[in-house]
């Protein structure tokens, strides 16, 4: 079996979804599972919906336009209005807004994770129908019966024997399955997420439950690129990338890859192929086991609007061990994502991507123990494998607050 996964791009218009049933017809790719995304920008949409709700207590204007758009899209892929598609679109806002006028709870988390999941649920409705409308015979199923999490809303962590089980039961590896990313239940059945971007990770979940021959995330570019072309303006295809090296350049802020999605495909040794959905017949890049990285060529990696903390204890001692776990353990409490850590004899600087925006609550308790400094909106960039001219041209015009080299790797933090 092979678990296919479309992002929003792949999906985010009548025209796209068209093509991904061309992709589909185009060659015979035998047993499937697939994993669609929310269509286009429509999770950042529905995130202002979540703010603007909680903020008011009623239910936003703006909601209607976002039911608006996935009704438009379905009208030019089933013109008959008769469809049992627009029944399925409505009730599915009609679930929404049930939910904010019932819901009691104030928590940021739990109600983002309720609301935000309706963008995958919208868009693997649509393409299932419209994929059943045009005989490629499929059977939509709602990931949150199969993959069953803790309550950590907005960051769950897998119940892999309780997910296994699941997906044992419930999916027929004889037929085309096609199901949602980024979502899944606690065990009281709410729903949860997997961390933004998560529906890579999901891939990953099924491919490794299903024990399958190969995942292919397909994306808007031809595989994985040795930088992001948004932000730089030369790029090459990495056309072969070890576990290891792919693991460490998603942690390092790679955007192709999400850096949960690696592990369980490493696990099982399960071929990771990242293709693009333009160009379909291309080589793209395989992530496999063998050599780390082909060709061996620097790669460049920026994560920006992170925050750069800089520690002392109050009486100039030593941080040591003692310090350090108190302050790891902030991180956890707050959940804080460290990307880089440097420390002397009487500092700790640690660079952090603050994405559940608990940073002012951080900062007060670390300034009960600790002398403080800190910067907002900084960049950190990473080049791996890196040459001295590679150096020299992510150097050029910054102003760098911190730097680190290791054998492989370098890295600066640098205010935007």
């Amino acid at each position: 079996m092979k678990i296919y996964k479309f992002g929003g791009a792949s999906v985010k218009d009548p025209q796209a979804v068209k093509n991904l049933l061309k992709l589909l017809t185009s060659k015979d790719h035998g047993k499937l599972l697939i994993v669609i995304s929310a269509m286009g920008k429509t999770t950042n949409a529905i995130e202002k919906i979540v703010a603007k709700y909680l903020e008011e207590q009623k239910i936003p204007e703006e909601l209607q336009e976002i039911e608006n758009s996935h009704l438009e899209i379905a009208g030019e892929l089933f013109p008959e209005t008769s469809h049992p598609v627009y029944s399925k679109i409505t009730g599915l806002f009609e679930e929404i807004r049930n939910f904010m006028e019932h819901n009691k709870s104030n928590r940021y988390d739990y109600v983002y994770d309720q609301i935000v999941s309706y963008g995958e649920l919208l868009s693997s409705n649509i393409v299932s129908e419209y994929l059943n409308t045009h005989n490629f015979k499929n059977t939509w199923i709602d990931a949150r019966d199969l993959i069953k999490t803790d309550s950590t809303y907005r960051d769950a962590q897998v119940n892999w024997e309780e997910t296994q089980e699941a997906i044992n039961k419930n999916i027929d590896r004889n037929q085309v399955n096609i199901t949602q990313g980024f979502i899944a239940s606690d065990a009281d059945n709410f729903t949860t997420t997997l961390g933004r971007e998560g529906s890579d990770y999901t891939a990953g979940i099924f491919a490794y439950c299903l024990n399958a021959e190969s995942l292919s995330i397909w994306k808007d570019v031809p595989g994985v690129l040795n930088a992001d072309p948004r932000e730089f303006t030369q790029t090459s295809l990495l056309n072969q990338i070890s576990y290891e090296e792919a693991i460490e350049l998603a942690f390092y802020g790679a955007s192709v890859i999400h850096p949960k999605t690696l592990q369980p495909l490493q696990k099982k040794e399960i071929p990771l192929y990242v293709k693009s959905f333009v160009q379909p017949d291309g080589n793209g890049t395989s992530i496999r086991r063998g050599n780390r990285i082909e060709p061996e060529i620097p790669c460049f990696i920026v994560k920006k609007n992170l925050v750069l903390i800089s520690l002392s204890s109050l009486d100039f001692s030593f941080m040591v061990e003692e310090n350090i776990s108190e302050i790891f353990r902030l991180f956890h409490l707050y959940q804080m994502k460290v990307d880089l850590i440097q420390n002397s004899a009487i500092s700790f600087s640690v660079c952090v991507d603050n994405r559940f925006n608990q940073l002012e609550k951080l900062i007060q308790h670390l300034k009960a123990r600790f002398r403080v400094k800190y910067n907002t909106g900084v960049s950190l960039y990473t080049i791996r494998h890196f040459n001295d001219s590679a150096i020299a041209s992510l150097e050029k015009d910054k102003e760098i607050l911190l730097k680190q080299i290791t054998r492989d790797t370098v890295q600066w933090v640098t205010r935007n």
